[in-house]
């Protein structure tokens, strides 16, 4: 059948526009894998660690009483203070400790004053016991008579023991109220800084109920982070291991640090201590889904003294780590049967597809490092294939 003159000019002018509109969509649509939502495989130091929030705390200090009761006359210091050992840092009104220790010095004075006077009276019954034993010998005296000076003679020379031990009881007690004086001078025990001053010059202190606390010295070198870390993490720190931590206002500074100690028994919380008992499972069985921490302390020198009592740290701590390791994007990757194992889709510049199986070592979170079955600078698919985001 014959075409009309019209329709073959159609196909013709269509056979001869193929060309041109096959390089106009070569070149309008995408090929290769410039549509598809790409991340590339790079080499790069790598850490697994294990994350946790501290509080820094100096890790000598003592905390300054008072021994003696008495009204504060004078505090020495103030907080930020360095003081040496030895320092004298507070005044007590030494008045009663002083009227004590009179008393007492007064009640030796007296006690001695009356042995003196029994070992007088000792003397004398030794004379009447010897007079009656020579009186004896020549039958000039009664039998009677002889056992009464043995009598006073032994009772003279107990009065004697027993004011003697008195003397020896109040000397102590002397010594006693010469100490409690000596507690209204209060003295530095260490050398450190004064951190804080917990009274005030004026107020009373009773050291009979409680120790009152005055101030608090510290060593601000080293600093001890008490990390508080989760159960769940808590199998994966160890003592000895390696750690880093930053704080708010260091800013990309880092130090660094290891385990010192791990603390068996995490801290009682305030509702179970005030009720004076609980135990971690009966508060899970309560429906309180407490989160149970445990404490990890780590020391750090603070010669700088850029760190201060306080302070929020985020610590780390590193189970393991690699340099210069191939690692690729978690989110590139999608889990498989085995526990190391993990499949990739790798995008070629032609914008195939190839799925492999990828070994993996250890990961930060955010990237993962790759054993085997991937090379540096593949592309990994982590959208989907046709690249509409959904």
């Amino acid at each position: 059948m014959k075409r009309p003159p019209t329709a073959r000019r159609a196909l013709l002018v269509i056979a001869a526009l193929a060309p041109v509109i096959a390089v106009a969509a070569w070149q309008i649509l995408p090929s290769g894998r410039e549509n598809l939502a790409t991340v590339t495989v790079t080499r790069g130091d790598i850490e697994s660690s294990v994350t946790a929030l501290g509080t820094l705390q100096p890790r000598r200090y003592v905390d300054v009483g008072a021994q003696a009761s008495g009204q504060i006359q004078k505090i020495h210091v103030e907080a930020g203070d360095m003081v040496k050992e030895g320092q004298l840092l507070v005044e007590i009104d030494p008045s009663t400790q002083k009227a004590k220790l009179d008393a007492s010095r007064y009640a030796i004075e007296n006690l001695q004053a009356q042995l003196q006077e029994q070992r007088a009276q000792h003397a004398l019954a030794r004379q009447k016991y010897q007079r009656q034993q020579r009186l004896v010998a020549g039958n000039a005296t009664r039998e009677e008579d002889v056992q009464t000076a043995k009598a006073e003679l032994s009772a003279t020379q107990a009065r004697v023991d027993m004011f003697q031990a008195q003397i020896r009881q109040a000397r102590a007690s002397l010594r006693s109220d010469e100490a409690e004086l000596g507690y209204t001078r209060i003295y530095a025990p260490m050398s450190g800084t004064v951190v804080a001053v917990d009274a005030r010059e004026g107020q009373t202190l009773n050291a009979q109920q409680q120790t009152p606390l005055i101030l608090r010295i510290a060593k601000l070198s080293p600093m001890t982070v008490w990390a508080e870390v989760s159960e769940a993490d808590i199998g994966h720190v160890k003592p000895g291991m390696h750690a880093y931590f930053t704080t708010l206002s260091g800013g990309n500074r880092r130090w660094t640090s290891t385990v010192r100690q791990i603390l068996p028994v995490p801290p009682k919380p305030l509702n179970e201590t005030s009720q004076g008992g609980g135990s971690p499972s009966s508060s899970g069985k309560s429906g309180s889904g407490r989160v149970v921490l445990y404490t990890v302390l780590l020391d750090v020198d603070n010669a700088d003294n850029a760190l201060m009592a306080e302070m929020t740290t985020q610590v780390f701590f590193v189970a393991s780590q690699v340099k210069n390791a191939l690692t690729a994007p978690v989110a590139a990757l999608q889990g498989s049967s085995g526990i190391d194992q993990q499949v990739a889709r790798v995008v070629a510049k032609n914008g195939s597809i190839e799925t492999r199986q990828v070994r993996l070592g250890i990961s930060d979170r955010l990237r993962v490092q790759v054993l085997e079955g991937l090379d540096e600078g593949d592309h990994l698919l982590i959208g989907p294939a046709d690249g509409s985001g959904g």
